[in-house]
């Protein structure tokens, strides 16, 4: 039984989506591919001008193997990247490629820990929507607004990603569990059903206890969707959709986590408003009786409290 989707872009890149595609494919493919990639990221403008042949000579590798990473870019051809590459070269030439700031510093001042950060969040943020393929979000958001009930996989870092889209589908009426615990994950896994749904939370695409819930869900006929930083990774195998996000680079103060959690909220909110789009008549009246529902709350712990008067 294999329902694994193609491992192409539905449609070929701009010059802005191709940066973070290429980040993704450099760290994700084989090292004749990975060399290719490496090439048109780090100078654009150069290979442009380059020959399919040229460009296979540069890199040490095979016209075959240009053209086959040309594709998994999301182009019909090599033509097609060159002239991609071409317009890239120009956004960067003309000053429009975003700059590139140093990591932290173990002696930064606050303020440029807070500007690093504040820069590094808004480049992740630009390259993860770049990079998101909306066919298969589409199909995400369609199989999670008809599901009879939605199941998230997720560990560590990624657990918290989990648990934040099933919250946020719990107020809009729809049943959605989030299982941190993987023998929790496998044994509601395999009560799923063609009509349900499942995602997995996984940065790496690797981790075992995310996997293997996904696999009994896509046994069983369950829809299932993969948001990860590795689209050719493990998990691929056993996901109908792939919700692809930039592969973080982890450097000094900042773990990988810290950048893939980013990313992964970025895909997890836009596939919780396309949900809420497609089921709005339900969704909207939901979401107001959880708002009033909580309102109370929300007042009660607004209030200031009163400090005891002293003893005599």
């Amino acid at each position: 039984m294999s329902r694994k989707p193609k491992e192409t872009f539905s449609e070929a890149p701009t010059p802005a989506a191709l940066r973070a595609r290429i980040s993704t494919l450099a760290a994700s493919t084989t090292p004749s591919m990975r060399a290719v990639a490496d090439a048109v990221a780090a100078d654009p403008a150069g290979c442009a001008q380059l020959t399919v042949g040229g460009l296979a000579a540069r890199t040490g590798t095979s016209e075959a193997t240009v053209v086959r990473t040309a594709r998994l870019l999301g182009y019909p051809g090599y033509r097609d990247l060159r002239l991609a590459l071409a317009g890239l070269a120009a956004q960067q030439a003309g000053g429009t490629a975003p700059a590139v700031t140093a990591d932290i510093a173990v002696d930064d001042s606050l303020d440029d820990v807070v500007a690093k950060l504040a820069h590094k969040e808004r480049q992740i943020l630009a390259d993860t929507a770049a990079g998101l393929d909306t066919a298969q979000l589409a199909g995400a958001v369609a199989a999670l607004a008809e599901a009879r009930r939605v199941d998230l996989y997720g560990v560590g870092a990624s657990s918290l990603v989990a648990q934040d889209l099933a919250q946020k589908l719990l107020r809009i009426g729809l049943v959605a569990h989030a299982h941190a615990d993987p023998h929790l994950a496998i044994t509601n896994a395999v009560q799923l059903r063609p009509g349900d749904a499942a995602v997995a939370v996984t940065h790496s695409g690797s981790t075992g206890d995310v996997i293997e819930p996904l696999r009994h869900a896509f046994e069983r006929g369950a829809t299932t969707v993969a948001i990860t930083g590795r689209p050719d990774g493990p998990v691929t195998r056993y996901a109908d959709l792939v919700l692809a996000t930039p592969p973080p680079r982890q450097s000094g103060f900042r773990p990988a986590a810290m950048s893939s959690r980013t990313s992964q909220l970025l895909v997890v909110d836009c596939l919780f408003v396309g949900v809420a789009q497609r089921t709005y008549e339900t969704a909207a009246p939901a979401l107001a009786a959880s708002y009033e529902a909580l309102a109370p709350r929300h007042r009660a712990a607004a209030r200031p409290r009163s400090r005891p008067a002293p003893e005599d």
